[in-house]
């Protein structure tokens, strides 16, 4: 019955499979147009570990009165790594969008087994870690995607060469934010998203700074090619029963002399992903913001303000080039991911042909993974000595 059924079909059943069986946050995610290799994702969550078991016994049952395999249904990462590590079909990529707390072992457990993968932010909890995955990964030749989501939008990719190539000079100083308003009173989780994120068991012992933090320190390392020399961090808990951060500001100090500052929040009322990066160079300035993605703000040293737009002129070529709607036609959250897939999926099919070279990547990996837990580590040791200056390692 299976094989006569369209991939949209089956994911569909899929989810209903898992709504029937009372998952939470059942989302059906199209893949089609940044992956050979799959049509759809079907995403959901679980109560708990005997929830999240029940759920995919559920599912294997179902699914195999539809003809679906059981034997490519698994109960555990380590089980499923070992398991299509072995088989002639197996999957090329694993993608992990688990709580913080399992990145580390999930991602170890496919790049022992040779499975490149993708996982979310932050890579891992520690630098040793961190390291650890580097070090995996380039010695077993793997392509590592971390999905810092915002860095696959056009406009982020045209700031970046535009920077790149010495059109702004030499960069002075970097303001950016990423205030958020859903953690706003006492009391308010925002369900499985924020639980998890808010109890130190699963996201490692911070909340805002690793959320958001990271997202603010890969935009600017990112767009800029700017190293971070030194932090001083202030961690603040603001809302009453909470026990992480959900409010940070970090002064920073850049090697070669430029400086910045970071702020990120989840108690800001009326912001909703508002990252934003105000870039302030020696030839002028580059405004950029989340929300506005379809745009970029550019200043010349004269004074005369320009605004450059996806799918207009003016755009890097390497960067118009992921462009998939026509001007005035909104791309978003779900355009960016899929450019950084697109790329991720173009370096794999070169390396399954023997034609990848390094230069390929143009999205976030390991190492970039790697450089954000470094942040947020020397960002604790900061805030934990007073709100002193600590060094990147």
């Amino acid at each position: 019955m299976a094989k006569s059924m369209d991939s949209l079909t089956l994911a569909k059943t899929a989810a209903g499979i898992l709504d029937a069986k009372k998952a939470d946050q059942i989302n059906v995610i199209r893949i089609s147009d940044v992956s050979s290799l799959g049509d759809y994702f079907v995403l959901a969550n679980g109560t708990g570990s005997t929830h999240v078991h029940a759920l995919a016994d559920e599912l294997e049952f179902k699914l195999k009165e539809l003809g679906i395999a059981p034997d490519r249904c698994y109960a555990t990462f380590d089980e499923m790594a070992k398991a299509e590590a072995g088989r002639e079909d197996g999957i090329d990529f694993v993608t992990i969008v688990t709580p913080n707390v399992t990145h580390y072992p999930a991602c170890k457990a496919f790049l022992e087994a040779g499975i490149h993968v993708a996982c979310d932010k932050p890579l891992c909890l520690t630098a040793e870690q961190a390291k650890e995955l580097e070090t995996l990964a380039e010695e077993k030749g793997l392509l590592f995607l971390v999905t810092y989501t915002y860095m696959g939008h056009v406009t982020a990719k045209h700031i970046r060469r535009y920077i790149a190539e010495g059109k702004l000079g030499k960069i002075r100083t970097v303001m950016a934010e990423y205030p958020q308003g859903w953690l706003a009173y006492e009391g308010e989780w925002g369900g499985k998203q924020g639980e998890w994120r808010c109890d130190p068991k699963q996201s490692g012992g911070v909340n805002c700074l690793g959320d958001l933090g990271t997202h603010v320190e890969n935009a600017v390392s990112m767009l800029t090619g700017l190293k971070i020399r030194r932090v001083l961090a202030k961690m603040d808990v603001v809302v009453p029963g909470r026990v992480l951060d959900d409010n940070d500001v970090v002064l920073v100090e850049y090697e070669g002399g430029a400086t910045g500052c970071y702020w990120t929040s989840q108690f800001a009322i009326g912001h909703d992903n508002d990252l934003r990066v105000r870039i302030y160079g020696e030839n002028g300035s580059i405004l950029w913001a989340q929300e506005e993605c379809e745009k970029v703000t550019m200043i010349d040293r004269d004074g005369t303000i320009v605004e450059r737009h996806r799918g207009g002129g003016g755009i890097e070529p390497a960067a118009a080039k992921y462009g998939r709607l026509p001007a005035g036609h909104t791309e978003g959250w779900l355009e960016s991911m899929g450019n950084l897939y697109r790329s991720f999926m173009e370096c794999l099919h070169a390396k399954k042909d023997g034609t990848f070279e390094p230069g390929m990547i143009d999205f976030p990996t390991v190492h970039d993974g790697a450089e954000g837990v470094r942040f947020v580590q020397a960002c604790l040791q900061s805030n934990e000595k007073g709100n002193a200056w600590v060094t990147m390692d």
